[in-house]
């Protein structure tokens, strides 16, 4: 008796099939060799990640249980890494819900709407977008786009939208705010969040597609039926991955942002909570003593941070959230 079999989100093999394939072992030496290769690879990087949260957490934790008196500041561990977790998640946050959007139109139109060749190019500059160097988007936040926020967005928003705590307090005339930092942050996960929702909404079966087609849909009721259900897995999958590299960021917003001791919540003024990954840079070439076992000590609250989205990912994309399957 034939017995369907799900693969993912859309690949059909019967039962037998799929118990050969799982029996089936390699034989040659080039594939053993893989399978080997294979193995040691990923054995390795368990490794490397367990000794480098090993090291974090060794060297570490006298910054987070040691004499207080021996540290600048009179604050202990969790005071003084509170609102660089703050500044962390906020910046990162408003990266998102501005990448995500844009990263979702570009994907749909590089996919469905644009002709062969303009599809292939602009993949191909959305792909460049990811090997530019963080130094340069933080060159170019500092110099292209805050004086243009300062310039035109930011007084307008403080006038008209003071009344929203977020848009509160004196907007700066340098440009240097978390808003200005978000931005930067956003052009660099779009290549991330766009990639990956482009190559799942190309993953939609043609059956599909065309079947809503025929049933009279316009062309972008067969994306709301059939290509948004399909992919919003792989859509959320790249957008939390995104979170994680903007999470991580580090020269970029050490150029851009104006850091201060405290949570702030306005994103156009010039007092911003500083993230945990630009207060290292800033400060591990001056520290000594216990500051750098407390400055390793909040990057193994980062790695901790930074894990949890990545794991958090992961369970979306093997979780099979999507609307095909119904």
């Amino acid at each position: 008796m034939w017995s369907p079999v799900f693969f993912g989100e859309a690949t059909l093999v019967s039962q037998p099939v799929a118990q050969e394939r799982k029996k089936k072992a390699p034989t040659s030496v080039p594939d053993r060799l893989f399978s080997s290769l294979s193995q040691v690879s990923a054995v390795t990087i368990l490794l490397l990640l367990s000794g480098v949260a090993f090291f974090l957490t060794v060297v570490g934790w006298s910054g987070m249980f040691g004499d207080i008196e021996g540290m600048s500041g009179s604050d202990n561990f969790v005071e003084y890494v509170g609102p660089l977790v703050f500044g962390t998640v906020y910046a990162a946050t408003l990266a998102l819900l501005i990448a995500t959007p844009l990263a979702f139109a570009v994907a749909l139109f590089i996919s469905h709407y644009a002709p062969r060749r303009l599809a292939q190019t602009l993949g191909y500059v959305v792909d460049l977008l990811a090997a530019i160097p963080s130094v340069v988007f933080g060159i170019w936040g500092i110099t292209v786009v805050a004086p243009l926020m300062s310039k035109n967005v930011y007084p307008w928003a403080n006038d008209n939208l003071s009344f929203i705590p977020f848009f509160s307090g004196t907007a700066s005339t340098s440009g240097r705010t978390m808003l200005t930092a978000g931005m930067v942050l956003a052009m660099m996960i779009l290549p991330i969040i766009t990639a990956i929702s482009r190559e799942v909404f190309l993953q939609t079966p043609r059956l599909h597609e065309e079947a809503s087609l025929a049933l009279g849909a316009t062309k972008w009721e067969m994306i709301r039926q059939a290509v948004i259900p399909y992919g919003r897995s792989g859509v959320i999958s790249g957008a939390m991955l995104g979170l994680g590299r903007a999470l991580g960021e580090t020269m970029a917003v050490a150029i851009i942002l104006s850091p201060s001791d405290g949570y702030f919540w306005s994103i156009l003024t010039n007092q911003n909570s500083n993230t945990i990954a630009s207060n290292i840079a800033l400060k591990f070439p001056e520290a000594y003593g216990l500051d750098v076992n407390r400055l390793i000590a909040t990057g193994l609250v980062l790695f901790l941070l930074s894990f949890g989205v990545n794991m958090l990912a992961r369970r979306v994309a093997n979780s099979g959230f999507s609307g095909a399957a119904g």
